[in-house]
């Protein structure tokens, strides 16, 4: 390791390069990566155009799932961007490149550590020896981890000056952020700031905002924050203490968990509050049965054995697999069972948000800030800006709740309108949405770079909580729903999107903001279609699925000869609803493979993934990076889309008797 940053002699702290350590630029031209790894090319911001960066930089990139099967950061760090491959799918960092290759600082463009909320992508960084990371710009669950792991991050200017030998006081890296956030870099990270609130040698306010008008995640964050009474008020940018509700991690994450808190709290910790807190079983059920997971057999098993002696150690609430079936997909679960209006909920997974369709405020976070969390019960909240997408009309009868977050993808993430903030949905457009459907909207605000995002409450809202909730009734629902206040202000604006005006889409490969509309493709062929995951497990996707299978099958149509498709179930509760209303007989009539709850083929661990690249999927799921599910070319589309195009052979749109003509050839 180096030492980035220095004390002088009047106890003032700069950050200053060290001169035997080197700088890496990640540039689109791959060749001049690997000459840079190979120690043949040193570069300057003086020779890159911030043009020529690689952009949106995703976390499976920088460790793929089969990295993340390895809890322990030093042996993360080992294949630190082993995802990042050439159009011959080649890997460009090769084992130890980057630990073996004395680099203290990384550049990329913009949106860097898109995707996953995995904190293994800046751990391979960090203990790799990176102590400075530069981008044009972070999605915020991974600025947020280097953050919580003590790495600085910096823009290129600064990166310039420092090349030209120049000190910069620490305070230029630091000052930018909110008071808690500055300390917890200042100190090293999460865990060493953590200690300081303990002993005493920082202390924490409570906000002292003046009343004002609040949107509907600030209000929830006012009512949470610590020391908080009945006219606490919040704005964008403040920083406080939130009391965390409850949270869950899975068995990709717990073990990282139960290692650092043995780590830092000795092998004898215990929580607070358990009960308040779940593990999950659903991630891993499917990977042994994938083939390119096989030689990670053990590493899974130790990861599925640590959350077991996790779970043992500390009394939180299980969700396990029994013989061999998961009760489903944590977010899906945790919005059926437990997560309730005006909640503040964590978890280990960047999908958490999904639970904002119960109008709660839920974001994913890394696995060092969840360790910190479950000890404590609380979290460190720096207020984020809102933006209000203001919904009217209502979905044609071939459009869902997938092709609108993927025109808002298309049209706002892409100018970094959602980055970083709450994406508020409401209007009366809201209101002819199922709750499943909210469910899809909230759960894809990750895949914009959001914060999260949250749905208004209503009547509809309320009976289906109502209904899942023992001992709770639609009044006692109502009460605890939160609204935007008259006059709240909306950092990203207020966009009205007419329901009715928009038309199916899809992701082409690659990113899900690679939008287009379904009828302007052209002809796609395709392999495999993918019926599951989170974002379309759902009783309503399910609706979907069968209502455009129920019509082939009644025009004597199956599946397209050549094409596989898999239905996955989110939850057992979603299994059991298609059971009862003869959803599972009309699959298997059509030609559909059946697969019980969990994730699978949406992190490349189950049935549905390609295993060649000149295989075409369309899929259900909310992200189509490259490799993520296979190494095939991966669409991204509604259920109604997905169905029809298993049934057509090809990507095309569902309309209502379409399968009464005659099969294209």
């Amino acid at each position: 390791m180096g030492n980035l940053i220095h004390t002088k002699s009047d106890g003032s702290r700069v950050v200053r390069l060290d001169s035997d350590k080197r700088v890496l630029f990640l540039t689109k031209d791959l060749d001049r990566i690997r000459l840079q790894l190979a120690g043949a090319l040193n570069l300057s911001m003086q020779d890159v155009e911030p043009a020529e960066l690689l952009d949106d930089i995703n976390t499976d990139v920088m460790t793929p799932a089969w990295v993340c099967f390895r809890h322990r950061p030093d042996d993360i760090a080992l294949d630190a961007y082993a995802g990042l491959v050439d159009e011959n799918k080649q890997r460009v960092f090769e084992t130890r490149a980057l630990l073996d290759g004395n680099f203290q600082v990384i550049v990329s463009g913009q949106r860097k550590g898109t995707g996953s909320s995995r904190e293994t992508a800046p751990q391979c960084e960090k203990w790799s020896g990176i102590e400075l990371v530069i981008a044009s710009s972070f999605a915020p669950i991974h600025g947020r981890n280097n953050v919580n792991l003590g790495q600085l991050m910096g823009d290129y200017a600064q990166l310039e000056r420092l090349q030209n030998g120049e000190e910069i006081p620490l305070e230029e890296f630091t000052g930018k952020y909110d008071p808690m956030t500055k300390a917890i870099l200042e100190a090293g990270g999460l865990f060493p700031f953590s200690a300081k609130v303990k002993s005493g040698e920082i202390e924490m306010p409570a906000p002292t905002t003046p009343q004002r008008a609040m949107t509907m995640g600030e209000k929830i964050i006012a009512s949470h924050a610590v020391g908080a009474h009945g006219d606490t008020y919040v704005k964008p940018g403040d920083s406080c203490l939130v009391n965390v509700d409850g949270g869950f991690s899975h068995e990709f994450t717990t073990a990282q968990v139960h290692y650092f808190l043995q780590g830092e709290y000795g092998a004898d910790y215990t929580l607070p509050n358990p009960s308040k807190f779940a593990v999950f079983e659903d991630h891993l059920l499917y990977a042994d049965g994938v083939e390119k997971m096989k030689p990670f057999a053990h590493q899974i098993q130790t990861l599925r054995d640590l959350q077991n002696e996790f779970q043992r150690h500390t009394g939180v609430r299980d969700y396990s697999a029994k013989d061999g079936i998961s009760p489903g997909i944590c977010h899906q679960v945790a919005r059926e069972q437990f997560i309730d209006p005006g909640d503040f909920i964590q978890a280990t997974d960047s999908h958490t948000c999904m639970g904002g369709g119960n109008n709660a405020l839920a974001y994913g976070v890394g696995a060092t800030e969840y360790a910190g969390l479950v000890f404590s019960g609380f979290t460190l909240v720096k207020v984020p800006e809102s933006i209000r997408f203001e919904l009217t009309g209502r979905l044609g009868a071939s459009v869902t709740a997938k092709d609108v977050i993927l025109h808002i993808l298309q049209h706002y993430a892409t100018r970094e309108d959602t980055l970083d903030r709450i994406m508020e949905f409401g209007g009366p457009g809201l209101a002819t949405l199922e709750m499943d459907e909210r469910a899809t909207l909230t759960n894809m605000a990750t895949e914009c770079s959001a914060k999260t995002g949250i749905c208004e409450g209503d009547e509809h809202a309320a009976e289906w909580l109502a209904a899942r909730r023992d001992g709770q009734t639609v009044e006692s629902i109502t009460a605890r729903f939160v609204a935007p206040d008259a006059g709240a202000e909306y950092a990203g604006g207020v966009h009205t999107i007419d329901l009715g005006a928009i038309r199916p889409m899809v992701a082409k490969p690659g990113d899900p903001t690679y939008g287009a509309f379904v009828d302007e493709i052209g002809e796609v062929k395709i392999d495999i279609a993918y019926a599951g995951s989170c974002t379309a497990g759902k009783e309503r996707d399910f609706d979907m699925y069968a209502t455009v299978l129920s019509e082939a099958v009644a025009a004597g149509r199956r599946v397209a000869e050549g094409v596989r498709m898999v239905v996955q179930f989110g939850s057992e509760t979603v299994r059991d609803y298609a059971r009862a209303k003869g959803y599972i007989e009309v699959f298997e009539r059509a030609g559909v493979e059946v697969i019980n709850p969990g994730c699978g083929a949406c992190i490349g661990c189950g049935p549905g993934v390609s295993d060649r690249s000149e295989q075409v999927t369309v899929s259900a799921i909310n992200r189509n990076f490259s490799g993520r599910s296979g190494p095939g070319k991966l669409y991204l589309a509604s259920p109604l889309t997905v169905a029809a195009s298993a049934i057509e052979g090809r990507i095309t749109a569902f309309e209502p008797g379409m399968f009464r003509e005659p099969a294209r050839v």
